[in-house]
């Protein structure tokens, strides 16, 4: 089993990094650890016997291969970095991201274990009341459905190598993630009508999606909201120091 961490940029750096006064947002600290090293001992932890981190040469690649981790350089936006990865470490794979702070093994395996074994790609996504339920004060981009909204939890599991035909559909997707109207209308307007009346579930739409492209797709709700946060703003960040601190705390508290 292998898994591909994004840790790509944007050019010029990211703001929130500078402002941190760190070279990448992966380096920043939390709990002792930057959250790259997070990432990267939550995919050992659940099993995943090769990561390899798409980041350019500098501090990020420098740590991965420190932490045991293969690199390769990114290309243009997640889906090209993807693809490359893909190219290198087939299938099965999971892609995750170098800002999910809060990783735990518990979520990767959930992910891959509750994806159905005809189910060439998988998803993990959060109902928006799971993740006020684990975090109240959260932010986040909900998409819509019959069946709640939904956040993303930047945990994909490409199963099989006909995932390869959803990498060219990527960046469509990541492109209209917070305009779900769009990507139905891109499934024909059935897809769309249906959306509209609030009778498309998410799990549906994740299906027509992945029959349009040649593909079967499944949904993998989180049993555990926190696997929407992320950390790509100072409140983020400062929500999940406390959240780490308290739990720190908890467990170093004498049990009585």
């Amino acid at each position: 089993m292998s898994a591909l961490v994004l840790a790509g940029t944007r050019p010029g750096g990211d703001p929130f990094a500078r402002e941190l006064g760190v070279a990448h947002k992966a380096l920043i600290e939390l709990a002792g650890k930057s959250l790259l090293q997070r990432v990267v001992e939550a995919l050992y932890a659940a099993g995943i016997e090769r990561v390899l981190v798409s980041t350019g040469e500098g501090p990020v690649a420098v740590l991965a291969r420190e932490l045991g981790a293969e690199t390769i350089a990114p290309r243009a936006g997640p889906s090209g970095s993807v693809a490359a990865a893909f190219e290198h470490l087939g299938a099965p794979m999971v892609v995750t991201t170098s800002d999910h702070a809060l990783l735990r093994p518990e979520w990767i395996c959930e992910l891959i274990d509750k994806t159905p074994e005809n189910a060439d790609l998988s998803v993990m996504l959060a109902e928006r009341g799971v993740v006020e339920k684990a975090m109240p004060e959260t932010r986040r981009t909900y998409l819509r459905f019959a069946d709640g909204h939904w956040s993303g939890c930047n945990l994909f599991y490409l199963q099989t190598p006909t995932a390869r035909s959803a990498i060219d559909t990527w960046s469509m997707v990541e492109a209209d993630r917070k305009r779900p109207w769009r990507i139905a209308a891109r499934l024909g307007p059935g897809t769309l009508f249906s959306m509209l009346l609030g009778r498309l579930t998410m799990a549906q739409g994740l299906s027509r999606l992945g029959k349009r492209i040649g593909i079967d797709a499944a949904l993998v709700p989180a049993s555990d909201g926190l696997a929407a946060v992320d950390v790509d703003k100072a409140a983020d960040l400062e929500a999940v120091r406390a959240l780490v601190g308290a739990a720190q705390e908890k467990a170093s508290s004498p049990k009585l």
